[in-house]
């Protein structure tokens, strides 16, 4: 690790090595939680209104939630293009596709970066939860990388985006241990393929259609020695954790340790199996080695928690657009 991060905490590990431990004693089964939906419904009320601190753990499920589809209309009506001459099915493969050149691939990435990252979600539901715990001491911990929660307004020095940001770019030298935003260079690639913005300032296909390549002269290169760039996204050894990524990794860390042993609510939303060890696993041993804790999860159709955390938990299955609505008063719903 670089010298300069040498004497901050790695929130990141330290919660991954603690889940990761936590899993094997828990031996004894899984539960989907006591109780009815709706007595669920309202013991996770009453915990939020009650707890002394909220940490949010985020997958990609709560962006699904919020509209921001990988596949379906929404790849079509962006990417059919794409979709026609490669037999491209989804975003998410796309990314892996090996593109004849790289003026389509990084007309690729442009779309890709745009409507994922700078518009915001077709559905409010980002906007809901920070409702839900705006005035909560609160914490995020993502794997998304969508910045939908910076851009529903919730502080940035309250979240820990840990598997990167579709913004920003990094060398693909390894010597260079830095990220860059990639706004400015999105916006013009964007134009260079042929689309034109709305009323609303959002890019759209025109008429006419668009193009599948950006040109040659607007190829990313790193600003700090002309090399290649590649995304800020964890696939790899390669990831790079810059000064950001470990500022909030640390407080990260210093979050959870002001509040061990305080009555903290674990809010588990849309997190799948793919990447359990770092918000599941670490949020069902936090929650065993704390009696006043409470995990709650809430999935579209895989709640549930380890039998012996089982009368500290909320499991609840369903649309998290939908399980948000419930959760909050009619007052405090956004537009």
């Amino acid at each position: 690790m670089n010298s300069i991060f040498a004497n901050r905490t790695n929130g990141y590990l330290a919660s991954i090595r603690k889940g990761i431990s936590a899993v094997e004693s828990f031996h004894s089964g899984v539960s989907c939680g006591q109780g009815s939906r709706e007595e669920q419904l309202e013991r996770l009320k009453g915990e939020i209104e009650n707890a002394e601190a909220v940490v949010i753990g985020a997958g990609a499920g709560l962006s699904t939630a919020a509209g921001l589809t990988y596949s379906g209309e929404r790849f079509e009506r962006y990417f059919g293009d794409f979709a026609a001459r490669f037999g491209i099915r989804d975003m998410y493969t796309g990314g892996f596709y090996p593109f004849p050149d790289k003026e389509t691939r990084w007309a690729w990435w442009a779309r890709h970066i745009y409507y994922n990252r700078y518009i915001d979600a077709p559905k409010p539901v980002y906007p809901k939860l920070l409702a839900l715990v705006r005035d909560r001491d609160y914490f995020v911990i993502t794997t998304n990388v969508d910045h939908q929660f910076q851009r529903a307004g919730f502080d940035k020095n309250r979240l820990f985006y840990t598997q990167g940001d579709y913004g920003l770019f990094q060398s693909v030298d390894p010597a260079l241990q830095m990220t860059f935003d990639n706004e400015e260079w999105v916006m013009q690639a964007m134009e260079a393929q042929g689309f034109i913005r709305d009323a609303d300032g959002v890019f759209q296909i025109p008429q006419g259609g668009v193009i599948m390549k950006v040109p040659s002269a607007l190829i990313p290169k790193c600003p700090a020695n002309g090399s290649d760039v590649t995304m800020n996204l964890r696939s790899d050894k390669s990831f790079v954790e810059d000064e950001g990524w470990h500022r909030a990794s640390a407080a990260y860390a210093d979050f959870l340790l002001r509040h061990e042993g305080t009555r903290t609510l674990y809010l588990e939303i849309g997190v799948g199996a793919n990447t359990p060890v770092i918000i599941k696993y670490p949020f069902w041993a936090m929650t065993g080695e704390n009696p006043k804790a409470v995990y709650a999860c809430l999935n579209h159709s895989e709640a549930f928690c380890p039998k012996q955390i089982e009368t500290q938990s909320i499991c609840i299955n369903g649309d998290a657009a939908e399980l948000l609505d419930s959760l909050l008063p009619d007052g405090a719903k956004p537009l």
